[in-house]
């Protein structure tokens, strides 16, 4: 059952103490509001204003599975906080680790000063959870995906298209690569997991993924430095650094080039037809 006195409570004392730049907005010169604005955190929660206000005000329906997960992601909620919001709405809360896309605060923080650099979260399956503008720019927006597609890995083995932002070179290590890490997943994971799901997709429907998962390689680590091939600012040798949230077994991806290489600047001119092709 639904505690809707006790959700309008924990949804407004979580607003407040939420402030514009823990969420990578605009302070503003004229801001009076304690915390964030409701159309502000309606926003970053992609639902109307009226819909969260009436949470906010004990009224309206009962919000599903959906806007729950997105109005603690967009509260910048701890996993303890988001089964709290899940519990205060009659539901019970999603699970945590390998399959959870709740994403932790601390890794929203980082990721949301990082807006002139390529930079995305990932899941362990290589599912794109967010991206920066620049990360747009670099890679194309791989939050689009849906079902299997959404994994890179899955891409990799049944999109050719895939294949051309990499440097050809790269090709036979990343097959390599791709097959051991999800070998690891899903002996982490186990039978009738998503990762199991799939390898099975993959075993019925590529040939060449076959023939390296039966070679049962364990371990093959991604390169630090990968090289890219753009559409149009040509080649990238990019620096990849990697942050991992253990508790959700998410990956922040920040892609660098060393200063005053020509990736460098290569890399600066990507930033800046990023910015063109969103405006």
């Amino acid at each position: 059952m639904i505690d809707r006195a006790g959700l309008a409570e924990f949804l407004r004392s979580r607003r407040e103490v939420l402030q514009p730049e823990d969420v990578g907005l605009p302070r503003g010169p004229r801001r009076r509001t304690n915390g964030l604005r409701r159309e502000e955190v309606a926003t970053l929660c992609h639902m109307s204003t009226d819909y969260y206000s009436r949470l906010e005000q004990e009224r309206g329906p009962r919000p599903s599975s959906q806007m729950l997960a997105s109005i603690a992601q967009g509260l910048h909620l701890s996993l303890d906080e988001r089964d709290h919001l899940f519990r205060l709405a009659g539901q019970n809360p999603p699970a945590r680790g390998g399959v959870g896309e709740h994403i932790s605060p601390g890794l929203l923080r980082i990721f949301d000063r990082l807006d002139d650099t390529p930079a995305e979260i990932v899941t362990e399956l290589g599912e794109t959870l967010r991206q920066t503008s620049t990360g747009v720019a670099l890679t194309g927006d791989t939050t689009r995906y849906t079902g299997p597609a959404r994994s890179l890995g899955y891409r990799w083995f049944t999109d050719p298209a895939v294949r051309q932002l990499y440097a050809p070179e790269e090709h036979p290590f990343l097959t390599r690569m791709f097959a051991s890490g999800l070998r690891e997943i899903v002996t982490l994971r186990g039978p009738g997991s998503r990762a199991a799901h799939l390898a099975d997709l993959l075993l019925a429907h590529s040939d060449e993924f076959r023939r390296v998962w039966d070679a049962h390689e364990i371990g093959i680590r991604p390169h630090a430095v990968k090289h890219f091939i753009h559409p149009e600012v040509g080649a990238l040798e990019l620096t990849c650094q990697r942050l991992v949230d253990p508790d959700q077994a998410h990956s922040l991806l920040v892609y660098t080039a060393i200063p005053g290489s020509e990736s460098h600047d290569r890399l600066n001119l990507l930033a800046v037809i990023g910015t063109q092709t969103l405006h």
